[in-house]
């Protein structure tokens, strides 16, 4: 007697789960998806728990590359408090990182830019916000939301990710 299609619903998650890890662009993980698994069914001689598993990991990656996925970024919400002679420096500083400038507020001799920026631009943040005001700057961040990578620089992260493979 063959086990029933339902006893495969586990590997069948199991195997979707996995293949959600490493997505087909450049193997960083995928979100933004709902699948719905509605039907299956088994055989005597070839159903099995890794069969499965391989199948619904085979399946979504079909899915996914019919459905032209794009990738995300994430978006920190910076707020910089800076000398009022350092604003053009910061400000231009901060364009030049695909930042978006939210708004200014002054605050005695200091000025405070709030704005959102890509993670990757910030990174290293601090080493420069100290060039740019000479040590009297500060600034927090924190994560705001994800975005979809400009296609030119999505296509610079899918060709590093295949020199590595």
């Amino acid at each position: 007697m063959s086990p029933s299609p339902r006893n495969f619903v586990p590997a069948v998650e199991k195997g979707l789960n996995e293949a959600l890890t490493n997505g087909i662009l450049a193997g960083y993980p995928v979100v933004g998806l709902k699948v719905r698994f509605y039907d299956g069914k088994s055989h005597d001689v070839d159903s099995s728990e890794m069969a499965f598993k391989i199948a619904a990991s085979m399946c979504l990656k079909k899915a996914l590359q019919e459905a032209n996925p794009t990738m995300l970024e994430p978006i920190m919400e910076l707020e910089v408090t800076i000398p009022e002679e350092a604003m053009g420096d910061v400000m231009g500083d901060l364009n030049g990182r695909r930042g978006r400038v939210l708004g200014m507020d002054s605050k005695d001799r200091y000025q405070m830019i709030k704005a959102q920026v890509p993670m990757a631009e910030v990174l290293m943040y601090a080493l420069d916000l100290n060039s740019l005001t000479g040590g009297r700057g500060t600034f927090w961040m924190k994560h705001s939301h994800y975005e979809e990578v400009p296609a030119q620089l999505t296509e610079k992260v899918i060709a590093a990710s295949r020199e590595k493979e």
